[in-house]
């Protein structure tokens, strides 16, 4: 028997719990970007990204009760994952979705590796055995390598759900932008899909038709669409992600059944930068994963404050609730 999607008005109606102050900040010109949570019984727990004043990327673990999640406390173990001694993570670790895999109950967790030189962004693989502080690295080498024009600069920025037997990841492939585009965006980006068995979560296999999503055709997401966050509702995959209208990013929601129709949703962008021009999260917003809390839709994400995500502009992670 078919059931009901979730409504669109429902991913329409975020509402900033920390309007005033970031949930994860950092002193510039620090980040605290790319946040992803995941709850375990009556604590969320927060691995996010820190870019250093030095530049590079690190791991880190943060949580919160649930019943006061911006209430946040930090490990003292922080980081938890920093770049390795060589590899195609030795420069960043960053952009953690971890994940709680049923056939062995352990926790696993998907991350973008970027090497020295030349720069190329790719996916690893870490595990945990339930304490989320503490992280393995399973193999050197990626779980999901460049392949393709369209990832020829990277192929990163994964997000996960666990449907039966098959964990699907979306992904954000880039490619260099041909020189009339440069002036708009430096790079093509756009939605990839993979899946990999439970039973192996390091043996990744990218959809054929990749990429399956470079926008919904209307104007606010026309220049680019990445890093999306993937959300198992009844019948269909919910998909979040930041789309470029050429001046600004904002967040969009589609939705499919099969990672070939995407039907967008009629409200996007579904989530904008605040009004407030003095406001942490006035000048762009990436990484929106929705995810459940109190029986509630919650969605974590970065924004950004000044001129272009750069080393000038100021980002820290948020947190929203859905109110409908």
């Amino acid at each position: 028997m078919e059931v009901d999607p979730i409504p669109f008005e429902t991913f329409a109606s975020f509402e900033r719990l920390t309007a005033k102050e970031p949930l994860l900040s950092v002193e510039p010109p620090a980040w605290a970007a790319a946040a992803h949570a995941i709850v375990v019984d009556e604590q969320v727990h927060y691995l996010w990204a820190k870019k250093t004043a030095e530049d590079f990327w690190v791991l880190m673990h943060s949580w919160a009760p649930t019943s006061n999640p911006t209430a946040v406390s930090h490990d003292p173990r922080n980081p938890i994952v920093s770049p390795a001694a060589e590899g195609f993570d030795s420069r960043d670790v960053e952009y953690p979705f971890p994940f709680h895999n049923p056939i062995d109950d352990r926790y696993y967790m998907y991350y973008l590796g970027n090497q020295q030189m030349p720069r190329s962004k790719q996916t690893g693989l870490l595990v945990s055995e339930g304490d989320l502080g503490s992280w393995t690295r399973i193999g050197s080498g990626p779980v999901v390598a460049r392949a393709g024009s369209h990832e020829e600069s990277g192929c990163s920025h994964p997000s996960v759900t666990v449907d039966g037997d098959t964990i699907h990841m979306v992904y954000t492939g880039e490619r260099p932008a041909p020189p009339e585009r440069k002036e708009i965006l430096y790079n093509v980006p756009t939605i990839c899909h993979a899946t990999a068995p439970i039973s192996d979560p390091a043996h990744v296999t990218k959809n054929p038709v990749n990429p399956v999503f470079s926008g919904s055709g209307q104007g606010w997401d026309r220049y680019g669409v990445r890093e999306a966050e993937i959300l198992k509702g009844p019948g269909y995959f919910d998909i979040f992600y930041g789309g470029y209208d050429g001046t600004e990013w904002t967040i969009g929601h589609v939705r499919t059944r099969d990672f070939i129709k995407f039907e967008p949703n009629p409200h996007n962008p579904i989530f904008r930068p605040s009004s407030n021009q003095q406001a942490w999260d006035s000048s762009g917003l990436l990484t929106p994963q929705v995810f459940v809390m109190n029986s509630t839709y919650h969605m974590i994400y970065a924004g950004l404050k000044g001129t272009g995500w750069n080393r000038v502009s100021e980002v820290q992670s948020g947190l929203a609730v859905a109110r409908t």
